[in-house]
């Protein structure tokens, strides 16, 4: 094992710092591929975990104006290392959020629900009565994808791996939204006709899985359509019959949300009117956190096992 717990002396407050006390912070896919070293980024060893969560604000230092104590913050970028109970971080690492937010919808808001919320509006411009197709969809990102649809008024074809609980999680993802959830395998059938009935084919594909799901997904995009890939799951290639290129003119883009991040750094108004559009959407209970299970941080060896199982279908929250 990689990761042991330790007690460390919390840093110095500097004059642009703030010292914050971590309140729930989750454990995502990417927080393991960089701690297997098979992510983008990789943080100088010793690390802290963790890149995804919600502190409160205990003191900040005597320049910092946009926070005071009993704020509540989550990351503004990634690498925080938010697996911790306290931290001394610079201002500009931080983002306040409406202190009567769920902690759980806090702890579970940079990452995912961002990444939804960009996949769907920077790179197909969606209408009313549109349609998305999704695989892993009872994701994070998949659910936060659903609901967001969902409250645009564009529908959701979602596909999922077939397993031994599938009604069950039919149901769930129904009941955030989903208008029809699918397996991989129906990908191929002609059933699919009758989806496509009711609704329009789609213009957004969105793939974190790669392989043979994802080519099946893309037969069902229409002509002009885009795929964006924003992770690979099946650790294989995206493949593409050279007819989609040639004769549905089909879009393939990718997407990071750390690099849109980086790209936006200057644009502080992009970055403001997403994150109150995702609060806006909390507020109304038009968007709730994951499914999560709550593992105190003692039970982080629990938690980290759990989060690598397959068919996992709740997010593993450490309680800080």
């Amino acid at each position: 094992s990689l990761f042991r717990l330790k007690d460390l002396e919390v840093a110095e407050l500097g004059d642009s710092d703030v010292h914050v006390k971590m309140l729930a912070a989750p454990i995502n896919p990417a927080d393991i591929n960089m701690i297997q070293g098979t992510y983008a980024i990789l943080s100088p060893l010793p690390a802290v975990g963790g890149n995804e969560g919600v502190g409160e604000v205990l003191e900040v230092g005597r320049c910092v104006a946009a926070l005071k104590p009993g704020d509540r913050v989550i990351p503004a970028g990634t690498g925080l290392g938010t697996w911790r109970t306290q931290g001394v971080f610079p201002e500009d690492m931080l983002l306040k959020v409406p202190s009567d937010m769920p902690v759980l919808c806090a702890a579970t808001l940079s990452v995912n629900p961002c990444t939804a919320y960009r996949m769907l509006t920077d790179f197909e411009t969606l209408a009313l009565g549109d349609s998305v197709i999704q695989n892993a969809a009872n994701s994070g990102v998949g659910q936060a994808v659903i609901q967001i649809a969902k409250a645009f008024g564009i529908k959701t074809v979602n596909v999922v791996r077939d397993r031994p609980d599938l009604p069950k999680l039919v149901e769930r993802l129904m009941a955030l939204g989903a208008d029809h959830v699918i397996t991989e395998e129906m990908l191929r059938k002609p059933e699919m006709k009758e989806i496509f009935k009711s609704i329009p084919k789609p213009r957004l594909a969105l793939n974190c899985v790669g392989g043979k799901s994802t080519t099946e997904m893309l037969r069902h995009l229409q002509p002009k359509g885009t795929m964006v890939t924003y992770g690979g799951m099946a650790k294989q290639p995206v493949m593409v019959p050279v007819s989609a290129f040639i004769f549905r003119d089909v879009r393939l883009r990718g997407f990071w949300m750390t690099q849109w991040r980086k790209e936006h750094a200057q644009d502080q108004e992009s970055l403001a009117s997403m994150m109150d559009a995702l609060c806006q959407l909390i507020r109304r209970g038009q968007l709730a956190a994951p499914a999560c299970t709550e593992v105190p941080l003692q039970d982080y060896k629990a938690a980290l096992e759990a989060s690598m199982k397959p068919f996992t279908s709740s997010k593993q929250i450490l309680l800080l």
